[in-house]
């Protein structure tokens, strides 16, 4: 699902979702819960899953995340988007936390861990990460965007000339590295805070990442970079699960619940929403030149 049309979804009337109160499955059970500032909805422990923890749903992510994750560390984070899909998976599987645990993105989808439940980090789904990983169904669509300094001239035919930097272990960097087959250098950064400064500071060029990350920024840095363009990658975000999980079959059901019943739509609005400032759909479409 893309965020844009997740907008327009609520927009068309997904907010129909209804808060279920504690009485549903009780006050005991329900008054438990700890979810930070997450609206959860649907029914208390509809489903059952076999958690790392006993009452908690471990969840590896990548921080900083403003919009997906608010929070700069674990122990800080109370919202977001993929934070409060984690919530909405912990309630409706009856369990009453969250555990978050940041760990740098090529760790997280390397299939080298096996000690958490799921992990949420704007991951896309590839064949070479599903050798290593399980994934959930895709639960929100990927492209990937161009960000520039705001006074530069960058576009789809002569970015292949400029110093692009990349978020590193993404799929951004191998689409930057086999397919645009850039003439100058590829900087990858261990994360997106350090790379767009360094677009701002003039070390390099244009950034190419996912569309939905860069969207924040142009906001955040008025007047210092914009975003200009996207590639199609027909690919999507999907929830990655250590391989072999029992989890799985269970997993799938409630995210698929999620975006059926307009949870995560709803989530796109009220976190990605704020973030976008423009209608991603109308971000021009860049194309490979060879």
């Amino acid at each position: 699902m893309r965020a844009a049309a997740a907008i327009v979804s609520l927009a068309a009337g997904v907010a129909l979702i209804v808060t279920t109160s504690a009485c549903d499955k009780g006050e005991s059970e329900s008054s438990k819960a700890q979810y930070g500032d997450c609206q959860v909805t649907g029914h208390y422990g509809q489903f059952h899953l076999s958690p790392r923890t006993p009452g908690v749903l471990t969840v590896k992510t990548t921080l900083p995340a403003p919009g997906w994750w608010n929070g700069k560390t674990p122990a800080t984070v109370k919202s977001g988007y993929e934070y409060c899909m984690a919530a909405n998976i912990a309630y409706r599987s009856g369990l009453n936390r969250v555990k978050v645990e940041n760990a740098p993105f090529p760790v997280v989808v390397s299939g080298k861990t096996k000690n958490f439940d799921l992990a949420l980090a704007q991951i896309t789904i590839t064949p070479e990460r599903s050798k290593v990983a399980e994934f959930s169904p895709p639960y929100l669509d990927s492209t990937l965007g161009v960000l520039i300094r705001d006074d530069e001239k960058i576009n789809g035919n002569n970015i292949r000339d400029v110093r692009i930097g990349v978020a590193e272990g993404t799929t951004g960097e191998a689409f930057v590295k086999n397919r645009l087959k850039p003439t100058k250098p590829v900087t990858a950064f261990p994360n997106d805070p350090d790379m767009v400064t360094a677009l701002e500071k003039g070390r390099i060029d244009a950034v190419v990442h996912d569309t939905t990350i860069l969207l924040a920024y142009p906001q955040k840095r008025a007047g210092r970079v914009r975003l200009v363009g996207q590639y199609r990658t027909d690919q999507g975000y999907g929830a990655l699960y250590p391989l072999g999980t029992p989890n799985k079959k269970e997993l799938d059901r409630v995210i698929k619940q999620l975006i059926d019943d307009g949870t995560l739509a709803k989530l796109s609005v009220v976190y990605l929403g704020a973030a976008f400032g423009q209608d991603p759909d109308k971000i021009p479409y860049f194309k490979v030149v060879s």
